[in-house]
């Protein structure tokens, strides 16, 4: 609209709004058009005024449904939720069957966080008027909220039966899929959306996330920066365009659009997380350990976070205070982060540690905790707590500082006497080297899921190292595809009931050679060599450009992939680089 037009439907709106003021203030019949004129003074921006006349209204007339309703539309407007909720439910008192007032007090309970009962305000509006599109759309998208996902769509569907053609139904229908691990059906929709609205930058932005997930970071990228030149103040396409630069090996170009999402959305939980990640896997300590502490506000792990009443330690001296430090996320996270429990003691705590059940009887080798409990365990008391790894954070580590003694957990020496017994009995004289090709799977987020297939490899990919001369391999995988029975390894992983079993076995390998999985912090913790087969966008702890860890020193050896999904390059390094170990250390 130009600008002659613009100010021809303002002088327009102007003109409603005198005459409907120039009606009698204290006559009844007027409320209506008192109605009116509050409606036309706040779409011309004149809140107090609006609102005032809008309450002149009801007095006026008690019972006029309009003259409520349309007062509760500007509470709501305005996020005035109490005064909003009570006019609604006003309306609803006049008339019963008023589906928009339903509506409306659905929109004030999701605004204030309670989704639940949105969903059952949203239930009665259907009910009053079961094609409403909005209403329906409004529907699905609380049900998705609760990880209703199967209701969700089925909402969206019939959305989509009665408007074939709207391009935001489309997108929900793909948010849908994306979220219930459909990325190819998601696309479909997104695509779809695209057609009847090129210019849609929701679903230019989601698409982005598609693709980047399928290895394609020109078209995610491309479409976020589509997204972004039609609405620049757009937060969510600006973290998408973060995660297809970070995926790119673009680190500092992530890190960009990570501080343009968190500046234009600064309470999202996953932005902050994104540019937390980001800035520690460049090293940049101080502000990175800070922003991951977000991480509890992301919606992929809040539900995971212990709802304790005692305070979270952020660094102040214990003064014989007990702490709880808890486990979080995966057990390489535990085995990393466990090394902070000798600095808590030294501070003047007593330490508990709260770590899963398969570790626990391994950080029981660790020097300052004076108990370890599984986290199925009952509760204990104490004054203090801290997740496992915000310790960094309380502790101010800086790439200088990181705790790196080690060895700083150990095995059972009867059991790696047991261990020890057992591997003497085969043929000596070889190189003991332990393989493990997949981590755990994860499928809490599309992201993640796509993280695992990145970081794992089927063991097929291996098979060119068993035919380096010298060396007898021993499988280290507890979980996931077995490996060929013509790879004739030496697999005792069903006699590894938890990890301080497996750490007795590493403890007797000259060497571990594996992906990105716990194995890898758990041969680090004991100070023995690992060679970690490291996909090209690594994880944020590995550090760019680096063959080699802070956490880990000289212990850990990265071979990083030189392009993304170039596993067969990573492998022939390796294998070169074993054959030399073996030739050096058991000659022939």
């Amino acid at each position: 609209m130009g600008k002659t037009e613009t100010q021809s439907l303002e002088n327009k709106l102007e003109k409603v709004r005198k005459a409907c003021a120039a009606l009698s203030p204290d006559d009844p019949a007027s409320s209506r058009a008192l109605t009116l004129q509050g409606l036309l003074e706040f779409q011309m921006g004149h809140e107090e005024e609006a609102q005032a006349t809008m309450e002149r209204a009801v007095r006026l007339k008690p019972d006029s449904v309009d003259a409520a309703y349309g007062l509760a539309t500007l509470h709501l407007a305005r996020k005035r939720y109490g005064q909003a909720l009570a006019m609604m439910r006003r309306v609803i008192a006049l008339k019963p069957d008023h589906g928009k007032a339903y509506h409306g007090i659905a929109r004030i309970l999701k605004d204030r966080g309670d989704p639940a009962g949105a969903l059952d305000a949203l239930k009665e509006a259907l009910k009053i008027n079961p094609q409403d599109i909005d209403v329906l759309t409004d529907l699905g998208n609380t049900l998705k909220e609760l990880n209703r996902l199967p209701e969700a769509s089925l909402c969206h569907e019939q959305a989509l039966r009665l408007a074939p053609e709207n391009h935001k139904v489309l997108n929900n229908l793909g948010v849908v899929r994306f979220l219930g691990y459909d990325p190819e059906g998601a696309e479909t929709f997104y695509r779809a959306a695209l057609a009847v609205r090129p210019d849609f930058p929701e679903a230019l932005s989601n698409l982005a996330t598609i693709r980047r997930l399928q290895g394609d970071l020109d078209t995610s990228i491309s479409c976020c920066q589509k997204a972004l030149a039609l609405r620049p103040d757009y937060p969510e396409a600006f973290n998408n365009l973060g995660n297809a630069l970070k995926d790119g090996g673009r680190p500092g170009d992530a890190v960009a659009a990570y501080e343009k999402a968190v500046g234009l959305k600064p309470e999202d939980g996953d932005f902050h997380m994104n540019l937390g990640m980001a800035l520690l896997g460049l090293g940049r300590f101080e502000k990175g350990w800070r922003e991951y502490r977000w991480r509890w506000k992301s919606p992929q792990l809040s539900r995971s976070f212990p709802a304790f009443e005692k305070p979270e330690w952020e660094g102040e001296p214990g003064d014989g205070r007990v702490i709880l430090v808890h486990a979080e996320q995966g057990f390489g996270d535990t085995l990393q982060f466990c090394r902070y429990a000798p600095l808590i003691r030294e501070r003047g705590f007593h330490v508990i540690m709260r770590v899963q059940r398969p570790l626990a009887r391994l950080i029981e080798s660790l020097r300052g905790v004076e108990k370890v409990i599984s986290e199925d365990a009952p509760p204990t008391d104490f004054d203090l707590h801290c997740p496992m790894m915000s310790l960094p954070f309380a502790l101010r580590t800086t790439l200088e500082t990181i705790p790196a003694e080690l060895p700083y957990l150990s095995a059972d020496p009867a059991d790696v006497q047991m261990w020890r017994d057992r591997l003497g009995a085969l043929p000596g004289g070889e190189l003991r080297v332990g393989l493990v090709w997949a981590g755990s799977s994860r499928s809490r987020s599309p992201d993640l899921i796509a993280t695992d297939r990145a970081r794992s490899l089927s063991p097929e990919k291996l098979a060119s190292l068993l035919g380096v001369e010298g060396v007898r391999f021993f499988s280290l995988q507890k979980d996931g595809a077995r490996a060929p029975d013509d790879f004739h390894l030496a697999d005792w992983m069903e006699r590894c009931k938890d990890f301080a079993d497996t750490a007795a076995l590493i403890m007797n390998l000259d060497l571990v050679i594996g992906v990105d999985t716990a194995v890898a912090h758990l041969a680090g913790a004991l100070g023995r060599p690992f060679w970690l087969l490291n996909r090209f966008t690594s994880c944020w702890r590995w550090l760019a450009g680096r063959n080699d860890s802070p956490w880990y020193p000289g212990a850990l050896r990265i071979f990083r992939q030189k392009q993304r999904g170039d596993w067969d390059e990573v492998i022939s390094r390796v294998r070169k680089a074993l054959a030399e170990k073996a030739s050096q250390e058991h000659p022939r």
